[in-house]
């Protein structure tokens, strides 16, 4: 049956061939030019059709980012109503059950700060090489003569008084300061754009960064006692902060809310403050930077809060100081004292220091490299010539444990247990190689609430939505590329001390206690 029908198609083929020559020449053009048109048409059509699907898959895709991940297309409504019929369970994805995947790849800009920054223009700021911040101790000392000299010349405006050894000097605030002072209190310089600051940061923390930053300042002292250097401090309006009335014998010198103003030298004491609560050791004053238009020619100055209760007997007896040499602090380590709400034995050599208290300064003091503390007379780095160790002949004592005394070792009055870090002067300028390990001697454990910080590679992060809240330090430091160097320096740091634990055995612990 198939071969019959093929020799009649090849006969018709052949007919047709025939009798298309006979045709006259005018025919065959116009049969020619129809059979064209026929095939332009139909590729048209084709090519029309493809590019309308395209257009609708594109429009698809782009429809399907723009809703996002919450919202759901026609037919997965359909197929997931089906399952509904089904008995089939329905989840809506939330912030809770979808998983983010991200590649880390090299860091080519800095990551952006979450929950803190919003988009706004922001006026350039002409900045000085004095208004950059200062780490190293020769910087530091030119600071601090210019500092004196200030406030030798504010001197000559001030009012006296006297309170046993303890000598304050009222400066007269005129008129034209409280106008500016009221100008410049409409835009806060502590600025939280989000719902609620950062979680490590508690309802005190903000209210007295506030009070520091904002407060109107009511009167300004000069106040000296005994061979200590003097300090400037400012009292201002409370605006409802509650003030501690127990302390009467230092309420002298502050009757209400008070702040501190130390040297434009001193703003690492602000970066120690949000690193002490990013690590969650809460062990630091709340600190901001301030701009007087008194003093230092308007660069912004650390402020750090004042605590009446780190002198519980006045300012003229001093700090509530525990007073040990290195080698009764290496012996207090060894004893492990009030752990557990034990009381040591009299002949122990016990400070009133918990012994967790020990780590959590030992940790803080080596991100920062703040070495007045645990290692005075600088044996555990090369100091240089122009250090204080060198010029005062303390880093010859280095031999004999016994002459190094601990110093700057703080407690409140009504909490002997634990520790205040204050004077928090660090050093970002101490490469790796040169790091003081002296600090570590003799610590077995750490406080594993910070050092999961340091494990998580979130410390960048929390250190950056946590500074970016002041304003006024935020600005003073460069901006975001110079709040990174100094990031860089704690996160290498980091990595060291990570290592360190993890070479030496140290336990990782809760320290809640």
């Amino acid at each position: 049956m198939g071969k019959s029908r093929c020799p009649g198609l090849c006969f018709s083929f052949l007919k047709l061939t025939s009798s298309f020559r006979k045709c006259p020449l005018s025919k065959k053009s116009l049969i020619i030019a129809s059979a064209c048109v026929v095939y332009l048409l139909f590729a048209f059509s084709r090519v029309g059709y493809h590019q309308q699907r395209r257009d609708r898959r594109i429009y698809k895709v782009k429809n399907r980012n723009t809703r996002g991940l919450y919202n759901l297309d026609v037919g997965d409504a359909l197929q997931d109503s089906l399952d509904l019929q089904t008995g089939a369970s329905f989840v809506v994805p939330t912030r809770s059950n979808v998983v983010y995947i991200t590649l880390r790849s090299k860091r080519l800009k800095p990551s952006n700060i979450r929950g803190t920054i919003r988009p706004k223009l922001r006026r350039k700021v002409r900045r000085t090489k004095s208004a950059d911040s200062a780490f190293t101790q020769s910087q530091r000392a030119a600071l601090e003569l210019d500092a004196g000299q200030i406030k030798h010349n504010l001197a000559r405006r001030i009012s006296s008084g006297e309170n046993r050894d303890v000598e304050y000097r009222t400066l007269d605030i005129t008129h034209t300061f409280h106008i500016n002072e009221q100008i410049a209190s409409y835009s806060s310089s502590i600025r939280i754009y989000s719902q609620r600051a950062p979680p490590w940061l508690s309802a005190h923390d903000v209210e007295t960064m506030r009070f520091l930053a904002d407060a109107k300042v009511l009167r300004v002292k000069e106040v000296s006692h005994g061979d200590s250097p003097s300090f400037l401090m400012f009292e201002g309006g409370t605006g409802g902060l509650v003030t501690n009335s127990n302390h009467t014998k230092s309420n002298v010198i502050c009757g209400g809310q008070c702040g501190v103003i130390s040297s434009p030298v001193d703003t690492t004491e602000i970066f120690a403050f949000h690193l002490d609560r990013v690590l969650g050791l809460n062990r630091t004053l709340p600190a901001v930077s301030r701009k007087f238009s008194f003093l230092h020619g308007g660069q912004s100055c650390p402020v750090v809060s004042w605590d009446a209760s780190l002198y519980p007997e006045g300012l003229v007896a001093g700090w509530s100081n525990v007073k040990l040499t290195w080698g009764e602090y290496q012996n207090a380590l060894k004893q492990r004292c009030w752990l557990k709400n034990t009381s040591p034995k009299p002949d122990s050599g016990c400070s009133t220091i918990h012994h967790y208290e020990w780590s959590k300064l030992a940790l803080f003091d080596f991100l920062l490299q703040i070495h007045d503390r645990l290692d005075q007379s600088c044996c555990g780095f090369r100091p240089r010539q122009e250090d204080s160790c060198v010029e005062f002949g303390r880093h010859a004592e280095c031999g004999d444990p016994n002459f190094i005394k601990l110093t700057n070792i703080i407690h409140r009055s009504h909490d002997p247990r634990r520790l205040v870090f204050t004077n928090n002067k660090a050093f970002f300028d101490r490469n790796e190689d040169n790091l003081d390990f002296r600090i570590l001697d003799g610590i077995k454990e750490f406080p594993e609430e910070a050092v999961l910080v340091l494990r998580s590679m979130r410390l960048r992060e929390k250190l950056l939505q946590s500074l970016f809240l002041d304003q006024t330090y935020w600005e003073s430091q460069g901006g975001r590329q110079g709040i990174d160097k100094l990031i860089d320096v704690i996160e290498r740091r980091a990595r060291v001390l990570l290592t360190y634990i993890n070479a030496h055995g140290i336990r990782v612990m809760g320290m809640n206690a």
